[in-house]
């Protein structure tokens, strides 16, 4: 499905990069594997909760680089002599990569009973947080005198 915001440009000033990358959100193919979760915790904060069962710490990969969030995961060499009967549980490496919004930054990660969750919070800098400005009294004007 391709959705065109070119008919958006004309009305917007300084957000022709915003809808490009709003284009190319749209574009990706999906990924079906490791499935994961997205949620929005509070106001400006995330987590991302991927199913990553029979993976180890030292088997994932978390990294951020210019406002992109990758997530890899690597198994060792598998166990030789092993035989299935039916293997549902895929052991596959992965990579997934997730784009993050302005002033978005990971807070951390923790892997627990196969699922790894990644929380994020948004972290604006004072000088784009909302302020409120006090109205001062007008100082009186003076009039001028007819001399």
């Amino acid at each position: 499905m391709r959705i065109d915001f070119s008919s958006l440009y004309p009305n917007v000033v300084g957000f022709e990069r915003m809808a490009r990358e709003l284009e190319g959100l749209f574009e990706q193919k999906s990924v079906g594997w490791p499935p994961y979760n997205i949620e929005k915790l509070e106001q400006d904060r995330y987590r991302i909760t991927l199913a990553v069962a029979g993976f180890e710490r030292d088997e994932l990969l978390l990294e951020t680089e210019q406002g992109n969030l990758k997530i890899q995961g690597k198994k060792h060499s598998q166990e030789q002599g092993r035989t299935y009967l039916h293997q549902g549980i895929t052991e596959r490496d992965f990579e997934l990569s997730f784009k993050l919004s302005q002033h978005v930054e990971v807070q951390g990660a923790r892997l627990e009973h196969g699922l790894l969750q990644i929380d994020l919070a948004r972290e604006l800098p004072e000088h784009l947080k909302p302020r409120q400005i006090g109205i001062g009294q007008a100082e009186p004007l003076a009039l001028p005198t007819a001399e």
